[in-house]
């Protein structure tokens, strides 16, 4: 399963132009814009599995770096300082990792 399989190719398309450039990642409008934002919590949850490389039960930061690849293969790693936005941004209790309720939270408030 990827995650591709619950946003249409249009959608995704557009949310991956939105942020070609270094240091142009921002997670709230890609979430809007690629769909993420409209998901159920059935289909977060998958997504947050797919996300969560090593099946921790959290997305650390090494994992978010690959976050928009798992929407493209060719899409570009996130950076350093975009990587620990999204963290800081989610991070809720402060243990340097986002868990499914904290990325539930950043994707569709």
């Amino acid at each position: 399963m990827k995650i591709t399989d619950f946003l249409t190719a249009d959608d995704v398309a557009a949310a991956l132009a939105e942020c070609n450039a270094p240091g142009t990642f921002h997670l709230k409008k890609f979430s809007r814009t690629s769909g993420l934002a409209k998901k159920s919590a059935e289909e977060i949850e998958k997504i947050f599995a797919i996300l969560d490389n090593d099946k921790s039960g959290f997305i650390e930061k090494r994992e978010l770096k690959s976050f928009l690849q798992h929407f493209c293969s060719k899409a570009r790693a996130l950076s350093d300082s975009e990587t620990a936005s999204f963290v800081s941004a989610g991070d809720v209790n402060g243990d340097g990792r986002i868990d499914f309720s904290e990325f539930q939270n950043l994707i569709t408030t």
